[in-house]
């Protein structure tokens, strides 16, 4: 019998969630986790990279599931459809 190894699993420090509507006359925006963390708000990629170098993270690819993970879409996701 051979065993297979178990899935990788990754769980990177960066978590964006998915699009949230804005307040009255502001932008919609992503809620960014960093290590479990409510950091703050991004409303653009910029935002999460600075969020992430403010914590020690250097982002170098944003499409790396061990780096970053985005939830309800993806880094060109910053609307609500």
């Amino acid at each position: 019998m051979t065993e297979q190894a178990a899935p990788h699993i990754c769980q990177p420090r960066v978590l964006v969630l998915g699009v949230c509507p804005g307040r009255p006359g502001e932008p919609p925006f992503r809620v960014v986790e960093i290590d479990k963390e409510v950091i703050g708000e991004a409303r653009t990629v910029t935002d999460v990279l600075e969020a992430a170098a403010a914590h020690g993270i250097t982002i170098h690819d944003l499409d790396d599931p061990d780096v970053v993970r985005w939830v309800g879409g993806d880094k060109y996701t910053w609307k609500l459809h």
